[in-house]
């Protein structure tokens, strides 16, 4: 609450605990409701419960639909609008898989098929309503040498390490998942109690994207089922044949049917949706065999039989399809849901054009496929949209609007318009940054800077000041404050948040630069941009500070060790070595080669990935360097940062290595929340100790 001079109170670490987010929604097919996954904390556990909200005007209140010490995800509507499927998992119980429920929205208990020792990944209905697909890890482990139980079952929870592991292909891990053992299928179950699933697939990569074809004969999915797909990924959309109704795994046939496929682009292409008649296939993918980090993902339109190539909606958009902006008050956790979506004689999607992410129409001919016009954005505003539903003419967003975290928006009259209070009200007692956007003179063009300043601030003074770089590169700064610039601002401190070159959404010609080329024009953007904001008044210049996750880290540990113009840094699960970076992230090889970083295969790539190298700088850097890390990092591992840190030590700077235990690559966001609390601390304390002193 407010004080009782209705002041608002400073936010501190500790705030996070008080952190809510609408994480993903699904909407009626008459658009007379739609239902939101509420994520909290509850002790130290994440929860998240489901929420039915009415859109009509006279529709009543938001109701509470789950409830316990559950997390609650996924939420997908039957056809007929009478009930709700969705994901649940216990949190804390490592040991029992999650389950898949049903929910009569009027009321009820849940109830579900009987999946274990599968847990449910996608969930969606068949168009009859009468059966639900959905994607689950299984199969023979392909890594494992000796015996391996079933996840799930007593055997596991009893089961030692393994005896060994065999790789022979690149792709044998991932972040936040660890050993890729098991790969997702599809499966199909029917929407009863105790009913058993039949497997859809044998795909040795794995399926994703699952969606049922009209005539509910069929399911499409995206894949790579190529013997070198993990040197060169690049799935396509394929077609499997779903087994009659009321099949189970008893009459299902022994090994599933070979899928045939329906839609292919030069690069990689997902998210496959049908068109209402079953005619067409919507997909999002690059249409290029190259697939550079500068050629933004778009709308591809194709005969859903697969007879003629596939074509692109909006050759000439150059903004990237799905949700490319950066900032942690969506939580991370949840699932983007950014289209492709059918609406009428056209597709739906999200696309983000400046840092901002906004639903936008891409007309089609439905009798030859093909584009009728120009994309329509639908809605303005510093706003930023991460999923997306329509039904019964409506469309809905959950999406951050101005500042403030996400809330259920109905798309109208060109606006995102909240029709909920249930995701941002924790923020109304809270001293809540100021955000201000300027245009930064840099050498490459106008670079977009969002400045973030305490709440009370003087609008015209110098205040100690840091800059905090996104990561990606192929991110961007969004209106709306990650909850790290929350609490700086809450300390008395300005952050710059620059889309410096590289950035994602603001077109091939800002991205293309910087390709190759790290550590040059991103870094000359960094420092325009601090010179312009120094050059209005509002920043001290011997009071600055670095802060950057993932691509930020790499540029934190590139900026102190090229500049001196910085009093403190801090830098999280960042890169120093690009030359071992290039082998040690899990997606090492493919990331470097869309990146144009270079590979350590001849003399001339090494010499490159070195060129690109904070550690080549080591013996410059004399700025304070905290490093965090989170140690189950599969993007960013351990082992690169620990040179950078080594070498320091060794120099006798001053220098602080911090590793969290079993966390992953977004600890920042999706960590465990004492760890999360520790990080923003720490972080905190980091910067006062030099910037204060």
């Amino acid at each position: 609450m407010c004080d009782s001079a209705g002041r608002h109170h400073l936010p501190t670490p500790e705030t996070l605990r008080d952190q809510v987010v609408l994480e993903e929604h699904d909407i009626a097919p008459d658009g007379s409701w739609a239902v939101v996954v509420r994520r909290a904390v509850a002790g130290d556990e994440y929860v998240s419960h489901l929420w039915l909200v009415p859109l009509a005007p006279s529709g009543g209140e938001p109701r509470r639909l789950t409830f316990g010490t559950v997390r609650d995800v996924r939420p997908c509507v039957s056809p007929d609008g009478s009930r709700i499927a969705f994901v649940r998992s216990i949190p804390g119980d490592d040991d029992t898989p999650a389950s898949l429920r049903i929910l009569d929205v009027r009321g009820g208990e849940t109830f579900g098929p009987a999946l274990a020792p599968l847990a449910p990944g996608e969930v969606c209905w068949s168009p009859d309503g009468l059966r639900l697909a959905f994607t689950a890890e299984t199969g023979a482990p392909r890594l494992i040498v000796g015996p391996a139980p079933e996840p799930g079952t007593p055997e596991a929870k009893d089961a030692k390490t393994p005896r060994a592991r065999r790789i022979t292909t690149l792709d044998f891990r991932w972040d936040y998942q660890g050993y890729l053992d098991r790969r997702s299928q599809a499966f199909v179950v029917a929407a009863a109690d105790g009913a058993t699933p039949v497997r859809v697939t044998d795909v040795a990569s794995g399926v994703s994207g699952i969606c049922w074809r009209p005539d509910g004969l069929a399911l499409a999915f995206a894949a790579d089922p190529r013997p070198d797909a993990d040197l060169r990924p690049r799935t396509s959309i394929f077609e499997a044949a779903v087994p009659a109704a009321g099949s189970d795994a008893s009459s299902a046939p022994a090994a599933p049917a070979a899928p045939r496929e329906i839609l292919a682009l030069s690069g990689p292409c997902s998210r496959p949706a049908y068109s209402p008649d079953g005619r067409w296939l919507a997909v999002v993918g690059v249409d290029d065999p190259d697939y550079f980090d500068d050629i933004s993902p778009s709308l591809f339109c194709g005969p859903a039989d697969g007879s003629a190539p596939a074509i692109a909606l909006a050759p000439d958009l150059d903004r990237p399809v799905g949700s490319w902006a950066d900032t942690d008050l969506t939580g991370w956790q949840g699932e983007q849901h950014p289209g492709p979506a059918w609406d009428g004689n056209g597709v739906v999607a999200l696309v983000t054009d400046r840092g901002r992410t906004h639903p936008w129409r891409f007309p089609v001919d439905l009798t030859t496929g093909r584009p009728t016009g120009d994309p329509l954005r639908l809605a303005n505003g510093d706003d930023l949209a991460h999923t997306l539903a329509l039904g019964g003419g409506r469309m809905t967003v959950t999406a951050t609007v101005g500042a403030r975290p996400p809330e259920l928006c109905l798309v109208t009259d060109g606006r995102l318009a909240p029709v909920t209070q249930l995701g941002a009200a924790w923020i109304d007692t809270l001293a809540w940054p100021v955000m201000r956007r300027v245009e930064a003179p840099g050498p490459g063009g106008p670079i977009e800077t969002w400045i973030a300043s305490p709440a009370d601030a003087a609008p015209d003074a110098a205040l100690p000041t840091v800059v905090d770089v996104h990561g990606g590169p192929l991110g961007a700064w969004a209106p709306a404050p990650a909850l790290e610039v929350v609490l700086l601002c809450a300390r008395g401190y300005r952050v710059v948040l620059p889309n410096i070159r590289g950035s994602a959404s603001y077109g091939a010609e800002w991205i293309t630069p910087q390709l190759g080329h790290w550590g040059e024009v991103d870094a000359d953007d960094v420092h325009a941009a601090l010179d312009h904001v120094i050059g209005l008044g509002l920043a001290d210049e011997t009071r600055l500070g670095a802060l950057g996750l993932s691509y930020g880290g790499f540029m934190v540990n590139w900026l102190v060790g090229t500049s001196d113009r910085f009093r403190a840094a801090v830098s999280e699960n960042g890169v120093s070595n690009q030359v071992s970076a290039w082998a040690h992230s899990d997606s090492g090889p493919e990331y470097c080669r869309s990146s144009h970083l270079g590979d350590p295969t001849t003399p001339d790539g090494v010499e490159k990935l070195w060129r690109q190298s904070p550690l080549r700088h080591v013996a410059s850097i004399h700025t304070p360097l905290l490093m965090l890390q989170a140690e189950a990092d599969r993007r960013c591992p351990t082992s690169d940062n620990e040179q950078l840190f080594s070498a320091l030590r060794w120099l006798r700077r001053e220098v602080e290595y911090v590793v969290y235990p079993d966390e992953f690559h977004g600890i920042q966001a999706t960590g465990r929340i004492d760890r999360r609390i520790d990080r923003m601390t720490r972080m905190l304390d980091w910067f006062d100790r030099f910037l204060r002193a």
